[in-house]
């Protein structure tokens, strides 16, 4: 006994996520889990990078031999 009111609950918050979900405050959801905006970061090693600054190199000096 005593079940179908908190179904009822949990049911008429599901609905409300469900449809009236789009308005949510993500800074106040923010704050309220403490969570900090990290500094972006360069982190992300390109494996091309060494060989495009060597063949930058090349173009640029084949480029001025055509001239």
């Amino acid at each position: 006994m005593g079940r179908g009111r908190a179904k009822a609950k949990q049911v008429k918050v599901a609905r409300q996520l469900k449809y009236n979900g789009g308005n949510t405050d993500l800074d106040r959801l923010k704050s309220e889990l403490g969570v900090s905006d990290p500094a972006p970061t360069n982190d992300y090693d390109d494996p091309y990078d060494e060989l495009a600054q060597k063949y930058a190199d090349y173009d640029e000096s084949a480029s001025d031999s055509k001239r």
